[in-house]
């Protein structure tokens, strides 16, 4: 069973996320020859005050 965690800051539509599951599906199942049943994609939504880069918040470079 492939698995897939992806971390992204939150703000993307119910749609954007539809759409990015089924293009990873899609892609594993093409390179892995697994069924589509089989792929697990688990989405963590962050806040802009919950990711770093470079010593600083997100949130703190807008």
């Amino acid at each position: 069973m492939p698995n897939v965690t992806i971390d992204f800051l939150e703000g993307r539509t119910i749609e954007q996320k539809r759409e990015m599951a089924k293009r990873i599906t899609d892609a594993i199942v093409q390179t892995l020859n697994c069924k589509p049943e089989a792929v697990q994609i688990i989405m963590h939504e962050l806040s802009k005050d919950q990711l770093a880069n470079g010593g600083e918040l997100r949130i703190d470079k807008e």
